[in-house]
């Protein structure tokens, strides 16, 4: 018994120590991430979720469809996950200032908030996350940095209960 507190005392120590990107970092690109603009029209992304010790548990291809109306942008995202199972969220995001934005979507709790700097995008929201025995609520710490004008990297930090339980990598590619 002492010996499996000790082990999950361990986790917890390392994964608080676990570094992560700020908004205040030197930025690796003079571009700027605009999402509107990114994000209109048509993309695809791939990703896959790991747990604290690396495993691979998931992964995923989303067919998204945006549409910016000068205020809104909205996010059709639709999930194919490797065991053939599917998923569709839609967000809606709105501007609230030159680099800040405000979101919902189903299954998000309370509104999303998020800030531009540069070519990176801080997006920060709870929610209670489909998974194959029904929902999980977690809170999302998610990095997306322009990479060109066609691709789009995100690293999304995923907690519950505080604890970091794994990360989100995902790829976007504007078709």
């Amino acid at each position: 018994m002492i010996r499996v507190l000790s082990a999950l005392m361990l986790v917890f120590v390392l994964t608080a120590c676990t570094g992560k990107p700020s908004l205040d970092d030197a930025p690796l690109s003079s571009q700027k991430l605009e999402l509107e603009v990114f994000f209109a029209g048509k993309s695809k992304a791939y990703g896959q979720f790991q747990d604290v010790f690396g495993t691979v548990r998931r992964r995923f291809e989303v067919d998204i469809t945006g549409t910016w109306d000068g205020e809104r942008l909205t996010l059709v995202e639709d999930f194919l996950y490797e065991d053939g199972s599917t998923e569709q969220r839609v967000w809606t995001l709105i501007k609230t200032g030159p680099d800040s934005w405000t979101g919902t979507a189903p299954g998000v709790i309370g509104t999303a908030t998020g800030e531009e700097r540069g070519d990176t995008f801080n997006w920060k929201y709870t929610i209670d996350l489909p998974v194959p025995d029904g929902t999980l609520r977690v809170t999302f710490d998610d990095w997306m940095w322009l990479l060109s004008e066609d691709r789009l990297l995100n690293r999304a930090y995923m907690k519950r209960f505080g604890v970091d339980i794994g990360e989100v990598i995902i790829t976007f590619e504007k078709l």
